[in-house]
């Protein structure tokens, strides 16, 4: 087992006295969660995708979702009072957050940023979310995450 990356997002979590398992897979160029759900021998459902978007003043947020599911950028613009929603370019993601895309954490970002999870996340006893590195997932409990960011609950999953 390679050693764990030391990021911002471990820094956290450590400090917030989180209890979590590091997960490193080998990375695949654009495989997304696919590739790690099954690397890792895990339900795809339970790997959390953080997303980077900007809504239409170029204002930066994270949206988190289930590995197997895609965001309706409609409902969440309309839930979060936004006229429009949409996923930032992997540099506009870079510079926000801190974190190259396929490493992105909502933990440690560089930028402050609101935090939008969809609601069923927390219906799972634990998620696998990344560690702030290519190939690194942290697993926990949805409700520790929580706690140490500022989540707001949406639903804002394309049926």
């Amino acid at each position: 087992m390679p050693k764990a990356p030391s990021t911002n997002a471990m820094r956290l979590l450590k400090q917030a006295g989180i209890l979590f398992t590091e997960c490193s897979y080998r990375y695949e160029e654009h495989g997304g969660t696919k590739v790690s759900a099954r690397e890792l021998g895990v339900d795809e459902h339970a790997v959390i995708k953080t997303l980077i978007m900007e809504d239409e003043k170029s204002a930066p947020l994270i949206v988190l979702m289930h590995g197997d599911r895609e965001v309706s950028t409609k409902a969440l613009a309309r839930q979060i009072g936004a006229k429009t929603v949409q996923p930032c370019s992997p540099e506009v993601a870079h510079r926000h957050s801190g974190y190259l895309v396929g490493g992105t954490s909502p933990l440690g970002t560089e930028k402050i940023m609101p935090v939008y999870a969809e609601a069923t996340i927390f219906d799972l006893p634990l998620i696998l979310l990344n560690g702030g590195s290519r190939g690194f997932l942290v697993e926990l409990d949805p409700k520790d995450l929580e706690r140490v960011l500022k989540i707001k609950r949406v639903s804002v999953t394309i049926p």
